[in-house]
């Protein structure tokens, strides 16, 4: 049984469906951000940067247990571990880890920065709205491009490139996207959003997520606890 320490954030979302893909059994641990459970003890010894989501597997690959944090990571993991949405040739491999270094080094951080400038940045800054906004705008192109040649975001099979970014097209509202200006990538997302398991591994933990509106949950992840030595 695995268990996941986690929320219902984009880069939560991206583990609890490839759990739900795979169909391995685990179970959810809620990590709630808000309230600063990112800096316990216990969360630490498994993801020293304070970050969900992670994972403790106790049939690691050499048949002792381990922890992973890092979504992207993890996600190679779990691909590894049931042989599934990473493809079979080296090609198709290597096309999927440059499509998830994508996810991972643009897509999701950009994506993370419009967010904050747009949402919860205590004042306005035009200049930071307006460049991660024409950014998010600019990597939702690179994305359509793509998907004008392929099904999906490596070829024509579903893996785990598609599953880490299709969490944070989720938010395109609030990164100040229109999805209609981006037709492949509307298709894509329509047709990702249909999958039972993505459907099931969205709702995960869901229930307990809660709009970030006091002063002390932006605290916990915008200030200065960000910042101490631990």
């Amino acid at each position: 049984m695995i268990d996941v320490y986690s929320w219902p954030t984009p880069n939560g979302h991206k583990v609890h469906i490839m759990l739900e893909e795979c169909g391995l059994p685990y179970r959810a641990h809620a990590i709630d951000i808000g309230a600063g459970d990112q800096f316990g003890a216990d969360f630490l010894a498994i993801s020293p940067n304070n970050k969900i989501p992670a994972i403790t597997d106790p049939d690691g690959p050499d048949g002792k247990p381990i922890s992973l944090f890092e979504s992207g990571a993890i996600l190679i993991y779990l691909a590894g571990k049931t042989g599934k949405f990473l493809g079979t040739t080296d090609r198709e491999k290597f096309t999927t880890l440059q499509w998830l270094m994508f996810q991972m080094g643009g897509f999701g951080p950009m994506l993370g920065q419009a967010h904050h400038f747009r949402l919860y940045a205590p004042e306005q800054i035009e200049y930071a709205v307006n460049r991660y906004t024409n950014e998010a705008k600019r990597l939702y192109g690179v994305l359509d491009v793509q998907l004008e040649k392929t099904a999906y975001l490596a070829g024509d099979n579903y893996t785990i490139a598609d599953i880490a970014t299709f969490p944070w097209a989720r938010s395109w509202k609030n990164q100040g996207v229109e999805l209609e200006d981006f037709p492949h990538v509307k298709r894509w997302f329509d047709a990702i959003s249909a999958r039972p398991a993505v459907v099931r591994g969205v709702t995960v933990l869901a229930d307990r997520r809660k709009p970030l509106t006091d002063s002390k949950a932006k605290d916990v992840l915008f200030g200065n606890q960000q910042y101490q030595k631990r």
